[in-house]
């Protein structure tokens, strides 16, 4: 059944109002957090950290235990997401920074998934850090399909939590206070309300929503109020610290502040949900809850206090599992079944496909991706993943694989492309700490074969070969 038609009859059935003739396209809010790693909720095993929000999103929907995110690293992340294309595919594969402010931008033409949603007559919003096209470039949001964007258009200044300025749509919007200055105004804040007044303002309209919240990112800094206290008096002189080789200033008590940063985007969740109910729109919006990569280590942060990467290998920048394996939870009362847990593949450039079953859409895309659609609706027919393809631009390159359980990985790959495979079998070793390589020299070769036609030539990302 086509899903608009799925939609009209369950709101249908809510309010006896709306008519079958009249299509209603469901809400899609997407919530993407900023180097959450795999263990930093609840729901997915955190200890220490408070997450009830997220935790009851995860218990009134599905929570995917083998969901991954574009790259280890925010910008190619966010163009595999946005296009629907693999890391050897999508026009942005790395960090690549333009002086003064902004990054590399999406070429004009490339089609994203608010582009297909907008042709289908949703109202589409970005709030939070862009990273995509420096301003005026081609790449900018609202040359990308968005009708409203507010936030950081710079990855490079979103390290910062109390900026100079940010930007609502081309308008730079300077903010009050300075360093020190007690009418400072904390950044990820203002672009919450922000979004929340999106919501408010479209709730008659049938909206998508892409949140790519700062949070927890580096620099560990939170406003002293009652979330931060929570966690300042029982953990928060664990282990103090001072100063960053990254330059994402210091903070004394590092702990308390990461804590606080997770449960300050879990009160975002919470309110969105409530504000959802308060407008009557919950059972006809959709939500997406993610990160773009695994947990960093940046400015103080210790993922190995809080086993932020669960029971798996690396943090952000890692081609390991803990660098890209991410949560996933979504939730559609009344459509989603409550309390579910899916073990399918499924990665970033999945969400073009899934968006556009959700959303009925016709367009023509080019996609690395599988809907993951039938999942979500508990249907039996899923196609799988014959692969899932990574490449990472820093630390010397990197590529990998999964196909079935099994991941091979190459490090190094600028100066060695055609050098020893890492090879883990996943369903026996999660934690990736056994190469079984020379055990299984015909899967090392049949995964090399794969990473060889996996990629199209980058002029930009070409791991200089």
């Amino acid at each position: 059944m086509n899903n608009k038609l799925i939609s009209t009859l369950l709101i249908t059935g809510i309010t006896g109002t709306i008519q079958a003739k009249q299509p209603v396209l469901p809400n899609i809010i997407y919530i993407l957090a900023d180097d959450l790693g795999y263990g930093d909720v609840g729901c997915y095993g955190q200890q220490i950290i408070k997450t009830p929000n997220i935790d009851k999103l995860a218990s009134e929907g599905m929570l995917f235990t083998q969901h991954y995110s574009g790259s280890a690293v925010s910008a190619p992340s966010r163009s595999c997401l946005l296009t629907g294309m693999h890391t050897g595919h999508t026009p942005i594969r790395g960090n690549e920074e333009i002086q003064p402010e902004g990054q590399q931008p999406l070429p004009g033409g490339t089609f994203t998934i608010a582009k297909m949603l907008k042709q289908e007559g949703y109202i589409t919003g970005a709030f939070g850090k862009w990273g995509l096209g420096f301003p005026g470039s081609e790449g900018e949001s609202l040359n990308m399909g968005f009708d409203e964007f507010y936030g950081y258009n710079c990855q490079r200044i979103a390290h910062h939590y109390y900026p100079q300025h940010l930007y609502h749509n081309n308008e730079k919007i300077i903010l009050n206070g300075n360093a020190g200055d007690q009418k400072k105004e904390y950044a990820q804040d203002l672009i919450h309300q922000q979004a929340l007044s999106f919501i408010q303002r479209n709730a008659k309209n049938s909206f998508f929503l892409y949140l790519p919240y700062l949070l927890p990112h580096a620099e560990l800094t939170s406003p002293n109020d009652s979330i931060f206290s929570l966690y300042r008096c029982t953990i928060g002189e664990a282990k103090p610290y001072k100063g960053s080789k990254w330059g994402y200033g210091s903070s004394e008590t590092p702990h308390a502040d990461f804590a606080s940063m997770v449960t300050r985007l879990d009160a975002y969740v919470g309110q969105i949900m409530n504000e959802l109910i308060r407008l009557g729109i919950e059972k006809n919006t959709i939500i997406f809850f993610t990160s773009d990569n695994g947990p960093h280590s940046e400015g103080g942060a210790d993922p190995e206090f809080f086993n932020s990467n669960g029971p798996l290998r690396g943090g952000k920048r890692d081609l390991y599992e803990g660098g890209i394996r991410i949560p996933l939870i979504v939730s559609w009362p009344g459509v989603i079944a409550a309390g579910t847990k899916t073990d399918h593949i499924s990665a970033f450039w999945d969400m073009m496909p899934t968006l556009k079953d959700l959303s009925g859409s016709k367009a023509r895309i080019e996609s690395d991706g599988i809907s993951f659609y039938p999942t979500l609706m508990s249907a039996q027919r899923q196609k799988e993943h014959k692969y899932l393809y990574w490449e990472f631009h820093e630390e010397g390159g990197k590529v990998a694989i999964r196909t079935g359980n099994w991941k091979g990985i190459k490090l190094d790959y600028g100066k060695h492309p055609n050098g020893k495979m890492l090879l883990f079998d996943l369903s026996q070793d999660i934690e990736e700490n056994n190469n079984v390589a020379d055990k299984n020299p015909k899967m090392a070769r049949k995964i090399e074969r794969m990473m060889k036609k996996a990629r199209t030539k980058s002029d930009l990302f070409n791991f200089g070969l």
